[in-house]
């Protein structure tokens, strides 16, 4: 799904760089984050913009907030996110990475449609579509395998769509929109949960003779632009024990 890097808003930069301490150990579980109002002094920001940081580090589950007491590290998997959040984040923040997470294993190739894929593209079976992969991992392993399917048409327009490195310039979608002068306007999520198939096990970086019994989170997301055409279907699988988190604002 979407990769993107940029500018981060005060808040992210502020979230980043507690996630990078927790991510290297400097913070280990137990510890407290400084206050929302040191936070605020020591970063030259207003106490919602440090709110709102520890509130994306909450998110993201790599903290806790204990009433009273304040703002603990906790040591937990962080939840994956949805194609759809991280084109989000990428517009907030300026990278789509959740707080210490990275990316890489990043492929590119020119296949055949698989029959899920032609549907969800609406487009021939066995047509030639652009098949990019990357894996996100955070400091306990893989959050989830990401499959970004984009029909072949817009390789000609954008080459580096088929190369074998992360993008660079912007995510897919932006990349496409400004060759071809249209933006993303609708896009379709799924979510479900299933049990691990064998031919998961070299996605996920596991043993195949010994899958977890538990079911993994699988989401999709269908981006469209403003001519109604499908211009990428994506596929996310989570790592074992990875739940979905969705968090948004509540009108008073």
């Amino acid at each position: 799904m979407p990769e993107q890097v940029g500018q981060r808003a005060p808040y992210a930069r502020i979230a980043a760089h507690y996630a990078e301490l927790i991510a290297s150990g400097q913070l280990r579980p137990g510890e407290l984050l400084p206050s929302i109002k040191n936070l605020a002094q020591e970063w030259s920001v207003s106490t919602a913009t440090a709110e709102k940081a520890l509130r994306q580090l909450r998110g993201e589950g790599l903290v806790r907030g204990i009433h009273g007491i304040g703002t603990e590290v906790i040591d937990r998997p962080t939840p994956m996110s949805s194609g759809s959040q991280r084109q989000d984040r990428g517009h907030r923040s300026g990278s789509s990475w959740g707080a210490g997470e990275r990316s890489d294993s990043h492929e590119a190739s020119v296949v055949s449609a698989p029959a899920d894929v032609a549907a969800a593209l609406d487009i021939t079976p066995d047509s030639d579509v652009i098949r990019r992969r990357r894996v996100y991992r955070d400091r306990l392993g893989i959050v989830a395998h990401s499959t970004s399917w984009i029909p072949a048409e817009y390789g000609h327009l954008v080459p580096q769509l088929a190369e074998n490195a992360r993008l660079t310039g912007g995510t897919s979608l932006q990349l496409i929109a400004q060759a071809t002068g249209r933006p993303i306007t609708r896009r379709i999520d799924t979510a479900s949960a299933r049990s691990l198939r064998p031919a998961d096990a070299k996605l996920l970086e596991l043993d195949p003779s010994n899958l977890p019994m538990e079911p993994v989170v699988v989401m999709t997301a269908k981006f469209i632009d403003s001519s109604g055409q499908v211009v990428e279907y994506g596929v996310d699988l989570g790592g074992p024990g990875r739940t979905w988190l969705t968090e948004s604002e509540v009108a008073q």
